[in-house]
């Protein structure tokens, strides 16, 4: 089955760090796109960052400065180095890809970030 896998979240202080990662399985071409969605309780999902097949990156502007996002387009990983969280980057995180006409998804993996 086609599919992302993400790994790396959890609960952290604020002012603390985080690594996500998600890798594709069972995915062979690489994709146009892959990059980071957050969806908070009550609210709708944002784009944290995305990054293209030529390295070109987008970063959401309430995380900008603080998120650095990384792609491996040989292994077809991409990963987000988040620092400085703050209790309102708390969320859903979700890998996301694009490729030949098809989107994909990952689980999502939880960020809490306490105070």
């Amino acid at each position: 089955q086609e599919q992302l896998v993400e790994s790396g979240g959890g609960l952290v202080q604020a002012g603390g760090s985080l690594r996500l990662s998600c890798a594709a399985s069972r995915i062979t071409f690489s994709f146009n796109y892959m990059g980071w969605y957050r969806q908070a309780p009550g609210k709708q999902r944002e784009l944290v960052a995305e990054v293209t097949s030529t390295g070109a990156a987008n970063y959401g502007d309430s995380v900008r400065g603080r998120v650095t996002i990384s792609r491996d387009i040989a292994k077809n990983t991409v990963s987000l180095q988040m620092n400085s969280l703050k209790p309102e980057d708390t969320a859903v995180y979700y890998c996301n890809a694009e490729g030949r006409g098809h989107t994909y998804w990952g689980q999502g993996t939880q960020v809490t970030v306490s105070s």
